[in-house]
């Protein structure tokens, strides 16, 4: 894709600007015009400072005039110093370099305003006012993009109106048409430079892709950077269109974690994370082979991912904030990129969360602890005493957390145990934590059971319901009990099923995240999958748009959709059966539970926090780093395949604990949580892991031959990894780091 800096022809000498160019800087010419011209009348000279994160050997994009040309930083020179360069005159500018002309020749390139925008006459002086007309197909609440003064500009329709309504809109001042004309009007050629560092703010152009149709998203990268623009209703592929990023955005980063590097090495086709130009919130999108935004809506279990949607409303309390959960398209899901304060001031920026993202897991954690010490409540500004009986310490522990309101959640707690004598120097904070958060996951309480899949991975219990008429209270009041836990860096004690670390976080949920809580269910999927694939009449079967759910002993039949019972499964409609039952299994069975814990801990933590994390990190730092004996690990590991008649007496074998010891312990814990699905070591250690059955499933290393997988390759429900007889000990290396990483991506490197 070509990418233009604003000003740029894109056809003359090392004027195109890359998708993943360097910063671009403002040139500060000899004189006050653009640039001083060669005796022969064939070249211009201009000085170009070099940008603060430009190394000597990089490359960087300076306007010269109204072009972009790359420069190469000199091997002695250092940011902050000035370049001499010399350009060949642009015979499409004019003899005496008067750059306004050639402004308005670029501006004609740019797609005029869009047809429902009418200008406001303005008698008062003000800002210049627009008329804009809803369009068909938008209701309120929902955005559409118009084009203003050359602007990309996106409209949010108000509750109250409708297609066709006229709505009045102020938007902000366009940019100046290009440097020189900048520099003139105000006779100071830094005063560009300084307005552009003052707003923190860089202009690009982009072509719109083929294929692309208004009011369409597309993906590139600008300046390093993935983000999402939408084509103006009155644009189309050829046309050129503006939009601005943060210059803090687009500086580029080391990244400072080797599961970052592997991630950013092997990046391939997949879901991933990009800003949206529109209004810099996050959003996922999904890119196919040719690098474009994959616009499939129909559901396909190798690529469709869907993400929880979770909408605050006032609640009949004002202590407690109510919310409607759903489950969306990954592409239609977003979040805030910034956290602001209850008066409204910003805490951590775009920038910040964009910094944080390359950063290693423990300066991750230390990052995230910062940022919670700026939203805590001043011990000044007040503080709670908690008291609770040792005897009645859920009790106790509900009745005091779910009286209290959000700010009152980030001010600080002390406890007392009634009838004992000690302060809390932090001590008895980390011991109730341990306490409440073990019996309220006790599965005796019934609000959550062990995993199908993982004995040692905790779930949401169906049945709960059933447990106690104010159930949903408690799922609330863990939901703070484990963001408060997050927001103290105190431990959870107790490990969720994957899934729900990813609703945490607003991560992606596929088809394949079904196999996580139920192996069995998720297998029947496939065969009937297969079946489909291979032309088999599905008819056949009998099925219909419903399941069998036990609760308490007795078998209920639940509708997938409304009426699902009475609608037959066919071969035409077998894509939204299977969507309609990862739907079910993750989200809908358990959803009012899930939305509660999921209130609860929003309660505590801004979710923009949460970005910086992938679902195994958050893991990690809510139940802490395990602590992995690897002569214990070592000793209950069984050998199975091509391994089983050496008993592990084989170079592959030896190589794959010599790279383990080699890992710290994140990757360690990444290692656990890839192959077993938890990061959690029995307390017994390794001897008495269990499978899926309840049974003990020990650590199983299962040989294969290359051709079989070129990756390893993990079962979690028999708590085995298929690992390939490599040939030598760094592509095993290789293999095992790429695996256990892009497990937390969503990607599939098969």
């Amino acid at each position: 894709m070509r990418l233009f800096k604003k000003g740029s022809s894109g056809s003359s000498n090392n004027t195109k600007a890359r998708a993943n160019s360097s910063p671009n800087v403002n040139v500060k010419s000899k004189g006050s015009g653009g640039g001083t011209v060669s005796a022969d009348g064939k070249s211009t000279v201009f000085r170009v400072p070099i940008p603060d994160s430009v190394q000597p050997g990089q490359e960087f994009q300076v306007y010269a005039g109204n072009r972009i040309v790359r420069v190469k930083c000199p091997p002695n020179s250092q940011p902050g110093q000035f370049l001499q360069i010399t350009v060949p005159i642009d015979p499409n500018e004019s003899s005496n370099n008067n750059s306004k002309p050639n402004a308005g020749a670029a501006n004609k390139s740019l797609p005029p305003d869009s047809p429902n925008v009418c200008p406001v006459e303005d008698r008062d002086g003000g800002p210049p006012a627009y008329m804009v007309t809803i369009p068909e197909g938008i209701r309120g609440g929902s955005q559409f993009p118009v084009t203003i003064q050359g602007q990309q500009l996106m409209v949010t329709c108000p509750p109250n109106a409708a297609p066709g309504t006229k709505v009045r809109i102020v938007p902000p001042p366009p940019p100046p048409d290009d440097v020189e004309s900048s520099v003139g009007m105000s006779g100071n050629p830094d005063s560009k430079r300084k307005s552009m560092a003052d707003e923190e703010t860089q202009l690009f152009e982009v072509q719109v892709p083929q294929g692309v149709k208004p009011g369409q998203s597309f993906a590139l990268l600008a300046a390093g950077v993935r983000v999402l623009v939408t084509c103006p209703l009155n644009a189309g592929p050829g046309q050129r269109i503006r939009f601005k990023l943060p210059k803090a955005l687009t500086t580029k980063r080391k990244p400072r974690s080797e599961a970052v590097e592997i991630k950013l090495s092997y990046d391939k086709d997949g879901w991933t994370r990009t800003i949206r130009v529109s209004d810099m919130k996050f959003q996922w999108v999904r890119m196919d082979d040719n690098g474009d935004i994959d616009t499939n809506t129909r559901f396909d279990a190798e690529k469709s991912a869907y993400v929880r949607k979770l909408t605050f409303q006032p609640g009949g309390d004002e202590r407690v904030r109510d919310g409607v959960m759903t489950l969306v398209p990954a592409s239609d899901a977003f979040v805030d990129s910034r956290v602001k304060a209850y008066n409204g001031e910003v805490l951590v920026t775009y920038s910040e969360i964009a910094d944080a993202q390359v950063k290693g897991f423990e300066e991750k954690a230390v990052w995230f602890q910062e940022k919670c010490q700026k939203l805590r409540v001043e011990w000044s500004e007040g503080h709670m005493r908690i008291n609770v009986r040792r005897n009645f310490l859920l009790e106790d522990s509900v009745d005091a957390v779910m009286s209290l309101n959000r700010k009152d959640l980030r001010k600080v707690w002390r406890f007392e145990f009634i009838g004992e004598m000690g302060i809390d120097a932090g001590g008895l904070t980390r011991e109730w934590f341990e306490l409440v958060t073990q019996e309220i996951f006790d599965p005796d309480m019934g609000l959550w059971m062990s995993s199908e899949t993982n004995q040692m991975c905790m779930q949401i219990n169906p049945a709960s319901k059933f447990v106690c008429d104010d159930y949903l209270v408690y799922y609330r009041f863990l939901g703070r009990v484990m963001g408060k836990a997050l927001f103290e860096m105190q431990l959870v004690n107790g490990h969720m099923v994957q899934y729900i670390y990813k609703h945490l976080l607003g991560w992606p949920i596929t088809f394949k995240d079904i196999a996580t809580i139920d192996e069995e269910y998720h297998q029947n999927l496939k065969q009937l999958k297969d079946l489909h694939e291979n032309g088999e009449d599905l008819e056949m079967l009998c099925l219909d748009f419903s399941t069998t759910q036990e609760f308490m002993g007795a078998k209920e039949e639940v509708d997938l959709v409304p009426g699902g019972s009475n609608i037959e499964v066919t071969n035409d409609n077998f894509p939204e059966y299977l969507e309609a039952c990862l739907r079910y299994r993750m989200m809908d069975r358990v959803k009012d539970q899930l939305t509660e814990l999921l209130l609860g801990f929003f309660d505590v933590i801004p979710e923009p926090l949460l970005t910086v994390f992938d679902f195994q990190e958050i893991e990690l730092l809510m139940c802490g780093l395990p602590k992995i004996d690897m002569d214990d690990w070592r000793e209950h590991t069984e050998y199975s395949g091509e391994y089983e008649h050496v008993n592990g007496d084989y170079p592959t074998c030896h190589w794959f604990w010599e790279v383990v010891d080699e890992f710290d312990q994140e990757m360690k814990a990444r290692l656990l949580q890839f192959v077993t699905g938890t990061s959690g070591v029995p307390a017994r250690g390794f001897g008495v892991l269990q499978g899926n059955d309840g049974n003990i499933r020990k650590f199983t290393i299962h040989g294969v031959h290359v051709g079989v997988c070129l990756y390893p390759r993990a079962h979690t429900c028999f708590n085995r990894i298929d690992l390939p007889m490599y040939e030598t000990k760094d592509e095993l290396r290789e293999k095992l780091k790429l695996a256990v990483t892009m497990v937390a991506t969503g990607f599939d490197i098969e």
